[in-house]
């Protein structure tokens, strides 16, 4: 596992053109985000109080966005929180290997937008916090 901290992640403001008929965020792995993505997925039509994510990963990165909505994202890395609220797509939470997040206070239609470095692999992820605190500690 790659150990990390939250200082390691960080907000990126991604590009946006700007046109009158609706803006266009276009984005180029190694350009655009600082790693090349292999998977996207999204999240939506998430009940109200749910938290998402829960877990770290040992070597997939993370760039999550706010696609409509809002939503907080909490990072952790046993020692340290910090929690980034994402209500603009043009902004991206990259988030590291080694690094907890949760995701929670999903407001209404909400869609949460994730770009990852590696495939879904099951083995990557850490989903117990105990278990993640004994590995960062």
């Amino acid at each position: 596992m790659i150990m990390a901290s939250i200082t390691d992640c960080s907000l990126l403001k991604l590009p946006k053109i700007k046109y009158r008929a609706g803006n266009i965020t276009a984005l180029e792995g190694l350009k655009d985000i600082p790693f090349e993505m292999k998977r996207l997925f999204y999240v939506y039509d998430i009940p109200g109080g749910v938290v998402r994510g829960g877990h770290a990963h040992h070597q997939c990165h993370q760039l999550i966005i706010a696609a409509s909505g809002s939503f907080d994202v909490q990072i952790d890395d046993g020692k340290n929180k910090k929690t980034f609220n994402l209500n603009r797509p043009y902004f991206a939470l990259h988030v590291v290997p080694g690094v907890w997040n949760n995701l929670s206070n999903f407001s209404s239609g909400a869609i949460c937008l994730v770009l990852a470095s590696e495939k879904y692999s099951e083995a990557d992820y850490i989903r117990n916090y105990q278990d993640y605190l004994k590995l960062v500690r």
